[in-house]
């Protein structure tokens, strides 16, 4: 099942947009008049295809586009042809001239189909993810992943010899994204790399090439207690 989310201002266009998703199968999709709902929607359940009108009575597509979680499949929906090539320039993987017609329809869908499964085939071989960085996507490996530190609704990516990377998602999400087997939770503001720990203690974790040491939070106590037995008897 492909999740979807439609932000239009214009119920006639949510309305068709609907009709061709149930005409298309497999679809799971909700739609949003209001784009400050439709984002709320996005953030919490991270949908596979992001159907997006520019022009809406209070905000702009091109803006809220910017907002979108990493590796998103932005598909624009607009009378507008003139922001074309705007789509383009924040990564919209197509662009629908209304008045939709099924077959139109149809390709994008095609094409988005494409897109993820060429990213989460490039992602799986290359070991990587994919992190909104501003309004771009930037991919990170995870073998240079240190620690992931929580700031508001970003997160700091801390890496080897490389800059340290500021995203917008937060740490629930960034859970999600990161193999269990490699990284470990240990601290409401602290996701380790389990390759990076040079020393630790039930209390404390300290990592190789980072100045700073990183307390085990009460509540991940347990968890690392038992990453910590199964550590030591490896």
């Amino acid at each position: 099942m492909i999740k979807c989310v439609a932000i239009d201002d214009e119920p006639i266009a949510l309305s068709i947009i609907q009709e061709y998703c149930k005409r298309y199968g497999d679809i799971d999709l909700q739609c949003f008049t209001s784009p400050i709902a439709g984002m709320d929607c996005i953030r919490s359940t991270r949908p596979d295809i992001v159907f997006l009108d520019i022009e809406m009575n209070s905000h702009n597509g091109l803006t809220l586009a910017k907002e979108l979680p990493a590796g998103t499949c932005l598909i624009f929906t607009t009378a507008f042809s003139h922001y074309a090539i705007d789509g383009f320039n924040v990564d919209a993987v197509d662009f629908l001239h209304k008045p939709i017609f099924y077959p139109r329809f149809e390709r994008a869908m095609e094409k988005a189909k494409k897109y993820m499964k060429l990213s989460a085939e490039a992602d799986e071989m290359s070991g990587t993810i994919t992190l909104k960085v501003e309004h771009k996507n930037v991919i990170v490996n995870l073998k240079d992943i240190i620690v992931i530190e929580a700031m508001d609704n970003y997160v700091k990516i801390f890496r080897k010899d490389l800059p340290m990377v500021l995203s917008q998602i937060t740490m629930k999400e960034m859970e999600t994204m990161l193999p269990p087997d490699k990284f470990i939770r240990i601290h409401r503001s602290f996701i380790i790399s389990v390759a990076s720990i040079e020393k630790f203690s039930n209390r404390t974790v300290y990592l190789q090439k980072f100045p700073r040491h990183i307390p085990v939070g009460r509540k991940y106590l347990q968890t690392f207690n038992n990453f910590y037995n199964t550590f030591l008897t490896r």
